[in-house]
């Protein structure tokens, strides 16, 4: 299935609306797969020059590919 940067948005948004990241991709482009949910830059903060702080791996526990994939399905 294919998924829109929207879905993908408000999939992550609804899981935990706070939640900062960021996807470098080309187009209307969202994870499809496993493989791509560990592409996204997950931001945890920001250091004293004012760059963001990423992880490739989530931080927040309500956040899985699972959870996300069912969020976009039903959007």
């Amino acid at each position: 299935m294919s998924y829109t940067h929207d879905k993908f948005s408000k999939a992550l948004r609804i899981l935990k609306a706070d939640v900062m990241w960021s996807y470098i991709t080309e187009g209307n482009f969202a994870p499809t797969s496993q493989e791509e949910f560990n592409k996204i830059d997950w931001i945890t903060g920001e250091d004293s020059g004012g760059s963001a702080i990423t992880t490739k791996t989530c931080p927040h526990s309500e956040i899985t590919w699972t959870k996300l994939k069912e969020e976009m399905d039903k959007l």
